[in-house]
């Protein structure tokens, strides 16, 4: 038992004493998700940390594509590819502390994925996603971001209560 032990280590302490050094947010652009970066980017802010924000997409596809420039004429540039993306991650880095570390991740790919690998792939040590969908048929069905996240990562996972 780690309170009988002087010489035992006590893994909650040792992470505060320790901090975080990278900190991975994911964000779709719903308000939720903009509360789970405020969330990381104040624990990065607090930690001395780096905050990576991440996004993810998917490509529209042709028939999509063609019926965006149907309906936005000259302004269907802002729907197609990773554009929409950017915008995303303009945002929320607008919602991130003066101070702070901060680099943004527009990947193609399902949001999970995205997620892991990009955590993995930056070496980070809190993973940090909104609750919305834990408590949902769907999510219960097929699985929520944050719920198969949690299974997945191979760091520490922060699920914020965004709804």
């Amino acid at each position: 038992m780690i309170g009988t032990d002087p010489r035992a280590v006590d893994p909650v302490r040792s992470r505060a004493m320790n901090s975080y050094t990278r900190v991975v947010v994911g964000t779709d652009g719903s308000e939720t998700s903009y509360k789970a970066v405020t969330r990381a980017g104040a624990i990065a802010h607090a930690s001395g940390a780096q905050l990576l924000i991440v996004t993810a997409y998917r490509p529209l596809s042709q028939r999509e594509q063609q019926e965006a420039a149907q309906a936005l004429g000259a302004e269907s540039y802002k729907v197609v590819g990773s554009h929409p993306a950017d915008d995303v991650l303009r945002e929320a880095c607008a919602r991130i502390p003066a101070g702070v570390d901060v680099d943004t991740v527009a990947a193609e790919g399902e949001p999970v994925d995205v997620l892991v690998r990009t955590a993995i792939e930056r070496e980070a040590d809190l993973l940090v996603v909104g609750n919305r969908g834990l408590n949902t048929l769907t999510g219960r069905l097929l699985g929520s971001v944050p719920s198969v996240v949690t299974h997945r990562a191979q760091c520490d996972v922060l699920i914020v209560a965004t709804t």
